[in-house]
C-alpha cells in the first residue's frame, strides 16, 4: 500500500481530496501546522474506512516538513503522491507598491522552498517504488499576477517554474508533476471548483497523467 501525503491539510478541499485518494486504497498522511487541526480529519477518515495519520509541519520549516514526509513514508507506506496545497496567510498579499523587500521572503519560503523541501524528502522513495505524482495546487495570480496580491503572485510564479522543470524532468522516471490552477473562490456549490469536484479533479491528474497544467474553470478575461 502507498500513501498520498497532502501538506495544507483542512476540512474543505483536503480532506475532500483525502477522501477521494483514500477510497482508491491509498493510505492517507495528513500535514498541517496545527495537530488540533488533525485531529478531527483523522477521525472523520476513518469512520470512512480510511487509514490515516496527522503529522504536524510548518511549511515555513523545512525541518519540521522533512521529518514529516519521512515518518509517513515509513509508518505508512511510501509516499507516491504528494499533494502541495497550503493556503497562504493574508499578510503574504500586499498591494504591490506596498510590498517591500521584507515582504516577500515569507511568500517566497512558503511557495517555492516549502515544495522544495518536499520533494525532496519524497522523490528517493518515488524513484525507488519507480512511480510517483507530484500535484500542485495554485491560485490563479500563480499565471496571471494580481497587483493586489503582490507576494502570493511573485512566489507562486517561483512554484509555478519548479512544478513546470520536475514535469520535463522527471516524466522519464515515470514520474508526473502536474499543476492545478483554481482562478476563484472554492465553494462547495460550485459545479468545478467545490472540494469534491476539485479533489476528483486532482485524482484524475493523477491516473490520467496528460500535461503539466490544468484549470478548474477558465480564467476571467
Amino acid at each position: 500500500m502507498t500513501t498520498f501525503a497532502l501538506v495544507g491539510a483542512g476540512p474543505g478541499l483536503g480532506l475532500a481530496c483525502a477522501r477521494r485518494f483514500g477510497a482508491a486504497g491509498h493510505t492517507v498522511a495528513l500535514l498541517a501546522r496545527r495537530p488540533d487541526h488533525l485531529a478531527p480529519l483523522v477521525d472523520e477518515l476513518g469512520r470512512d474506512g480510511i487509514q490515516a495519520r496527522g503529522y504536524t509541519a510548518d511549511v515555513l520549516d523545512p525541518e519540521s516538513l522533512t521529518t514529516a514526509l519521512r515518518r509517513a513514508g515509513e509508518e505508512l507506506g511510501p509516499v507516491e503522491i504528494l499533494q502541495f496545497s497550503p493556503v497562504p496567510r493574508a499578510d503574504f498579499m500586499k498591494p504591490v507598491l506596498d510590498t517591500s523587500p521584507a515582504d516577500v521572503e515569507g511568500p517566497l519560503s512558503f511557495s517555492i522552498k516549502g515544495p522544495l523541501t518536499c520533494v525532496n524528502a519524497v522523490l528517493p522513495g518515488m524513484r525507488a517504488l519507480g512511480r510517483g505524482t507530484l500535484l500542485f495546487v495554485n491560485g490563479g495570480s500563480a499565471v496571471r499576477p494580481n497587483p493586489e496580491r503582490a507576494g502570493t503572485s511573485i512566489a507562486f510564479a517561483g512554484e509555478s517554474a519548479y512544478a513546470a522543470m520536475l514535469h520535463d524532468a522527471l516524466a522519464g522516471e515515470n514520474i508526473h508533476a502536474a499543476q492545478l490552477i483554481v482562478p476563484g473562490a472554492i465553494s462547495p456549490d460550485s459545479a468545478r471548483s467545490s472540494p469534491s469536484a476539485l479533489a476528483e479533479r486532482l485524482y484524475s491528474l493523477h491516473t490520467d497523467r496528460d500535461g503539466f497544467r490544468h484549470y478548474a474553470e477558465p480564467m476571467p478575461d
